[in-house]
């Protein structure tokens, strides 16, 4: 019962800190407290003061955890209503996923070389801009530190949804299929969820993208392991 009631009190926390931090957003509109970015350092913050145990929070974070998959399949609903765009947009879609995903593991692989990092956490990079269940299973088969991957795909994501449409607005870009498919290559599913700003096209082929770039770094990963070693 005692595990039931912190579980519960777990996600209670978690949901009064995300609705708070939406609030503060659409009130202030700056990308750095966006909710799930400010969300996730409060609550660490928490944890770290009062030093609750992260099997203590997970006791109520492992049920959010599973409603992941649910909401991420959800998100064909507004690709399916809005397919006209994607067949209309196919081979932009196409093309700026695969370049984005090249140049997301080129770039951060050649800084981590440069850098001097050892070989696991060269691999644990290549993957980052891939959304983490598929990261993780990517970094295991070709030799990375998936805990590593984990902390990159984190960062990547994050610098993404902040960086990302700044850079976008910097280089005169308006259209809403250009910030979907940047963030959804770039930022996974937190750049999805970034994405909702700009309409439902923009979901939908961020979406696509996501999804994309998790094939295209299946098929990638193991060339650029070959390449680098």
């Amino acid at each position: 019962m005692s595990s039931i009631l912190l579980g519960l009190g777990m996600i209670i926390l978690t949901v009064v800190i995300y609705e708070g931090a939406t609030y503060v957003y659409r009130r202030l509109k700056w990308p750095i407290v966006m909710p799930v970015l400010t969300t996730t350092a409060i609550i660490v913050l928490i944890l770290v003061i009062t030093d609750i145990p992260l099997d203590t929070y997970m006791l109520g974070g492992q049920w959010i955890q599973e409603l992941l998959g649910p909401a991420v399949v959800s998100l064909a609903f507004p690709l399916s209503k809005h397919i006209h765009v994607l067949k209309k947009n196919i081979l932009p879609v196409i093309g700026g996923t695969i370049i984005g995903s090249i140049t997301g593991m080129f770039t951060g692989a050649s800084v981590a070389i440069v850098l001097g990092y050892p070989k696991e956490m060269v691999i644990a990079i290549l993957p980052k801009s891939v959304t983490t269940p598929v990261a993780i299973q990517l970094a295991d088969q070709v030799g990375g530190n998936s805990s590593f991957t984990s902390l990159f795909v984190m960062i990547a994501g994050f610098s993404g949804i902040l960086l990302g449409p700044m850079l976008l607005r910097w280089a005169k870009i308006k259209s809403s299929h250009a910030y979907g498919v940047g963030l959804g290559s770039a930022s996974h599913a937190l750049g999805m969820a970034r994405s909702f700003e700009y309409g439902e096209n923009a979901v939908a082929l961020s979406s696509v993208s996501m999804i994309m770039s998790a094939i295209i770094g299946s098929m990638m990963l193991p060339l650029w392991v070959w390449v680098l070693y």
